[in-house]
């Protein structure tokens, strides 16, 4: 006897692989746009404080990770005044969380519409046994235990693809969480450094 989920179970495997795509792209993304803001601002600043504006935007377009980008923003804006500095720091630092949250939807969705998925492959496969005992006065019981183990597989598979969605949800989150963090201090300092209010 060959052991099927019904054509529900080939969606959550389709799935299943869509989530494990999207969790690796999206973590090695992060991952390399984690950097030491600390360091890379004061050598900013250690810059600027030569006089070398150039330099410094050369250093934020080769490091290439979001918190460069905001701070080459801010570089960029230095003459300007102190609310349109701050308004183009933050207009590029929600372009910047937007950016590092893309796709992360897509891990949500499969861990929330997974298990619902797989409800439905076990409401199917109990409507088929439902058929096969109402049409035949005498059922194989190859037939019924197929039947039956659509219904179970469809369900394992549901929870099986919904865990793992959710943790690896849950994971890219924090990070995400954690780098946008990261671009507010460094917007915070830069802008302090350019509008002369660092210690305020």
């Amino acid at each position: 006897m060959t052991i099927s989920g019904g054509p529900v179970f080939w969606i959550l495997l389709v799935m299943a692989v869509a989530a494990l795509i999207v969790f690796l792209e999206r973590f090695f993304e992060l991952r390399r746009a984690q950097i030491d803001y600390e360091d890379f601002v004061k050598g900013i600043v250690n810059i600027l404080a030569s006089g070398n504006e150039d330099e410094a935007l050369a250093v934020c377009e080769d490091t290439s990770v979001p918190v460069a980008r905001i701070v080459s923003t801010a570089i960029r804006h230095r003459n300007v005044s102190e609310r349109a500095l701050r308004e183009a720091v933050d207009a590029q630092g929600r372009a910047e969380a937007s950016y590092l949250n893309r796709r992360l939807a897509t891990l949500a969705i499969i861990g929330n519409s997974a298990p619902l998925l797989g409800l439905l492959g076990t409401i199917i496969g109990l409507i088929r046994t439902m058929l096969l005992v109402n049409a035949e006065q005498v059922v194989s019981r190859t037939d019924l235990v197929g039947a039956s183990m659509e219904a179970l597989v469809s369900a394992a598979m549901g929870l099986a693809v919904a865990l793992p969605a959710s943790i690896m949800f849950a994971m890219l989150r924090l990070r995400m969480e954690r780098l946008v963090v990261d671009m507010e201090a460094a917007a915070s300092q830069i802008v302090g450094h350019l509008t002369g209010k660092e210690d305020e």
